[in-house]
């Protein structure tokens, strides 16, 4: 099974939905809220490339994007096998 880490804050839309699609899929992750963290936020931004919006989430410490790219990956059929690695 991946590991799976996805950064949040508690009041994100885009959070919420992104762990929903990972709830449906039955697979477990570690979440990593931010919100009023600004130092995890920092360690978030530097490890997504720069990247200071939420979600932004990890599959095997490959870093997939935020919401709208992990729905893509599941539209597209291949987030399945990303998170059976």
């Amino acid at each position: 099974m991946s590991k799976i880490d996805i950064y949040t804050t508690s009041t994100c839309p885009y959070c919420h939905a992104a762990k929903s699609l990972l709830q449906q899929k039955k697979v477990s992750f570690n979440e990593i809220n931010v919100t009023g963290d600004q130092i995890a936020r920092e360690k978030m931004s530097i490890r997504a490339n720069g990247a200071h919006t939420v979600p932004q989430i990890f599959i095997n410490d490959a870093h997939i994007g935020g919401c709208d790219e992990l729905y893509a990956l599941d539209h597209q059929d291949k987030l399945d096998a990303l998170l059976q690695q």
